[in-house]
């Protein structure tokens, strides 16, 4: 019999061809995808506490001086950025303001006088301090003088020290009476230009404001604070009752201001509750932020949010401080708060990306379980150079009884759309009822907080309260530090192979999908 022919040898289909692509390219997508993702992750890896917690003062432990030092003010040379300066205000037993400069990142500070001016009421009362460095590294300190038996500010005052001293000039005065709440601010760029920015206010009441319709102003001087500019209006005349404003300036010169407007709430703004503590105002507060791009002459307001749930009664006239800070490229700004729209006092940050045009809505930073009834208060905000965004902030998470701090540390690499789990700064917990109003059950920790951020570490300064009780209400500033750790050397060359796997990988996933397209238009796919 004849041999059969034998087959010849089938060729690959032209389908396994086009699969092998699209297996190829789907392959290396992934691959470059995951590996951008990994370097992502890569970048600020942790943070830690470097030492212990260190006070500020060194009459800090000793129980003999009650002052009660709060609401401090850190101020970072841009020429020397290990010169630091803390100022803060002291409500108890007179009011009075202190200061402390350090020349070794905070490692140890000295006391510094600041100058009481002539012809003011004595005994000397100075109050409110605020703290900044000028472009050349000068240090600029503004504070307000009182007068009579109800410690109403009589003056505003601004004194120098020259880059590297620490010896403040004679103050010059900048503001006259009924001036609330100034706050300083400084040019990044132009050295000896300055900003004041305050409350207005016409006439006071018993720890309140007696009527509504006072403004936010600002004030500028280009000379050092030798002279001033007339008085600016920041808030819209429609907004009666705004208090608390915060200055800070932009890289490219621009001059913001943020502010509680109170609305309705007279319980707080009149005093009503007659400094005694109980159930806050059971409305909403609003932030606000006003923007000038011509140094000050106009102004342009936005709304950060208009639902701030207020988590406890305020003495107007000192009131906590909204915290606002500036990216240092670019047009992010942050807003923090406190808001106790989640059931109890949470910290939540609004994130800008349009230079204070809008604002998109605020996100709960604490990592603590939604309504567990401990308050996270006060925050702080940084920025550092590379973009991460630091806030600081009162944190009971650690007492049932919502009684004792400590202080938390938060941070976002991504301009603040995640947070990475807090680091605590306080090496022991303090007692949040230590401080001037604890008679009234009104305790006042202060306004604020002090913080300042740079690529590898954050130093924040608080009122802390370990040293006092209740009856002797001292209060005394301590600090910490917190080191982040870089993440690997491999984050480059992960960034940058994974971008690579992933056009590859695009192209050949296309190609695939291009080649089965052609393959089923012909009738070649089986």
């Amino acid at each position: 019999m004849p041999e059969e022919a034998e087959e010849p040898r089938a060729e690959p289909r032209p389908r396994r061809r086009s699969g092998l692509r699209i297996f190829l390219g789907l392959a290396l997508l992934a691959l470059g995808v995951g590996s951008a993702l990994i370097a992502g992750s890569l970048g600020v890896a942790s943070a830690r506490l470097v030492g212990r917690n260190v006070p500020i003062s060194a009459d800090a432990t000793d129980l003999r001086v009650i002052d009660a030092n709060n609401s401090p003010t850190v101020a970072q040379s841009p020429t020397d950025p290990a010169q630091l300066a803390v100022v803060n205000r002291v409500d108890t037993p007179r009011f009075s303001c202190a200061m402390h400069v350090s020349f070794d990142a905070g490692a140890t500070w000295e006391p510094v006088e600041i100058p009481f001016p002539e012809g003011e009421e004595l005994p000397p009362r100075c109050f409110a301090p605020d703290a900044a460095f000028g472009a050349d590294g000068t240090l600029y300190v503004s504070f307000v003088t009182l007068i009579g038996l109800g410690n109403t500010p009589n003056a505003a005052w601004v004194a120098a020290a020259r880059p590297g001293e620490q010896v403040l000039s004679t103050p010059l005065r900048s503001l006259g009476p009924l001036a609330f709440q100034v706050r300083l601010a400084t040019d990044r760029l132009e050295p000896g230009r300055l900003w004041l920015s305050y409350v207005k206010v016409e006439d006071t009441a018993t720890l309140g404001i007696a009527a509504p319709g006072n403004p936010v102003q600002v004030i500028r001087s280009d000379n050092g604070g030798e002279t001033w500019t007339e008085a600016v209006g920041v808030s819209a005349p429609a907004r009666q009752r705004v208090i608390a404003p915060s200055i800070a300036t932009g890289p490219d010169g621009r001059l913001y201001v943020l502010y509680l407007d109170l609305g309705n709430d007279a319980l707080d703004y009149s005093g009503a509750h007659q400094g005694r503590g109980g159930e806050p105002y059971p409305g909403t507060w609003s932030l606000v932020l006003s923007r000038s791009s011509d140094g000050g002459r106009t102004w342009r307001e936005a709304l950060v949010d208009d639902g701030v749930v207020p988590t406890e009664r305020i003495i107007v006239l000192f009131p906590p401080s909204p915290s606002l800070a500036v990216a240092p490229k670019g047009e992010k700004l942050y807003v923090a708060f406190t808001d106790g729209r989640g059931g109890d006092a949470d910290v939540r940050v609004w994130t800008s990306d349009d230079g204070g045009a809008s604002f998109g809505a605020g996100r709960r930073v604490n990592d603590t379980p939604v309504g567990d009834d401990t308050s996270q208060y006060l925050p702080r905000l940084a920025v550092a150079p590379n973009g991460r965004v630091d806030v600081v902030y009162y944190d009971r998470r650690g007492d049932r009884e919502n009684v004792m701090n400590h202080v938390s540390l938060q941070w976002s690499s991504d301009a603040g759309r995640t947070w990475r789990p807090r680091l605590r700064l306080t090496d022991r917990a303090f007692d949040s009822r230590i401080g001037f109003g604890s008679e009234r059950d009104l305790p006042d920790l202060g306004s604020r907080l002090g913080l300042v951020s740079t690529e590898q570490r954050a130093l924040a300064v608080w009122t802390d309260t370990r040293a006092g009780t209740e009856a002797s209400n001292k209060q005394d500033l301590a600090r910490a530090v917190a080191a982040f750790t870089e993440g690997s050397q491999l984050r480059g060359p992960l960034r940058s192979g994974g971008a690579a796997l992933a056009a590859l990988g695009l192209v050949i996933l296309l190609s695939g999908l291009i080649a089965r397209r052609r393959e089923t238009r012909s009738g070649q796919v089986q």
